[in-house]
């Protein structure tokens, strides 16, 4: 059994979601002490506790210590099932870190399609919104091989959540390397301001602040507005760069008390910051590749605008189930290159 400490590295849920999966993808069973100890508040959370059970109902798995507040589970994985899943977070908790968990298994050791209904949060701070999935996460998905087709049926924001996403997951029989190391200057951007229940002035200001912003940068940008209908107001402003070789989004999300202006102003910021770093590969994507590329029998190797702790965090994850060589040519909080060897 593999023993891992979830207070090492960032310290979150990553080292619980990412531990599920390679179990679930190697058939190697782990314990795992500390989970989320670095976190205001510890242990397993709603959003976590169905992680787990999602994992172990598509794997028939057994395991130990799924509760509210739990610091340790125990997971021993079976043969994955592919099927029809509907999994329920019950509060606006990460609906993408669920589909994170079990995406991968169901692709790779699935042998048919599989379709999985998440409901919860959307549009979350501190996790992949919905948008990202689909922009991002999907095509890089779809450049090594594997399809998944996504929907989301609605948005769901904090705090009562509400939204739902459905994916469908092909089966992949190989896995396809990566080779990302070039980005051509970024001068134009797409994205949207979007509101759900807020008078449309506040869509308008996200919209012009975005526009304002990127121009002042010289990138001439086109921002759309979007009404949408969700179960407690909320407002998103995106930034996509497509003329990245994988378009990245980036995101702002609003919250009681917060100006239009400083939504779009945290989507600004962050596509600012990638585009000036003249990498191709954005941050978030970093991490979430080096899971299905340790999967693949080719060498791989991608430049990142910042080698975050989440990085960091998910290979030492990698090596303690995979038996693959993964360097980095630089120090957290710098740009810098993953190479994972080929398989010999």
């Amino acid at each position: 059994m593999i023993e891992l400490d979830g207070s090492e590295g960032e310290g979150g849920g990553q080292i619980l979601r990412s531990a599920l999966a390679l179990s679930i993808l190697t058939g190697k069973p782990f314990k795992l002490i500390n989970i989320r100890a670095r976190r205001s508040k510890p242990g397993l959370q709603p959003q976590h506790l169905m992680c787990v059970k999602a994992a172990g109902t598509i794997s028939g798995a057994l395991y130990k210590g799924a509760s509210n507040g739990s610091a340790v589970l125990y997971f021993e994985p079976s043969a994955v099932k592919p099927g029809k899943y509907i999994f329920s977070i019950g509060t606006a908790g990460a609906t993408s870190l669920v589909l994170h968990t079990v995406a991968l298994p169901l692709a790779l050791r699935g042998g048919s399609p599989s379709e999985i209904t998440i409901t919860g949060g959307t549009h979350n701070q501190h996790a992949p919104c919905y948008h990202f999935l689909e922009t991002t996460w999907a095509a890089y998905l779809r450049r090594m091989g594997i399809e998944v087709e996504l929907e989301m049926i609605r948005p769901g924001f904090y705090p009562r959540g509400g939204g739902e996403i459905r994916a469908v997951i092909h089966p992949c029989s190989r896995v396809n390397g990566l080779s990302i190391l070039t980005c051509p200057e970024l001068t134009t951007a797409g994205g949207f301001s979007s509101f759900a229940g807020l008078p449309e002035s506040v869509g308008r200001k996200q919209a012009r602040r975005l526009s304002v912003r990127l121009k002042s940068e010289g990138v001439e940008s086109h921002i759309p507005m979007e009404e949408w209908e969700a179960a407690n107001p909320g407002t998103v402003a995106a930034v996509i760069f497509r003329q990245a070789p994988v378009p990245p989004l980036f995101f702002g999300l609003g919250e009681r008390g917060k100006p239009a202006e400083s939504v779009a102003d945290d989507a600004a910021d962050e596509a600012i910051r990638f585009r000036d770093a003249k990498c191709p590969v954005d941050p978030h994507s970093a991490d979430q590749l080096l899971l299905p590329l340790g999967f693949s029998p080719d060498a791989s190797e991608y430049r990142t605008s910042e080698i975050t702790r989440h990085l960091t965090t998910n290979i030492a994850t990698v090596r303690r189930f995979v038996d693959r060589n993964v360097e980095l040519d630089a120090e957290e909080g710098q740009p810098g290159t993953v190479r994972i060897a080929a398989v010999v």
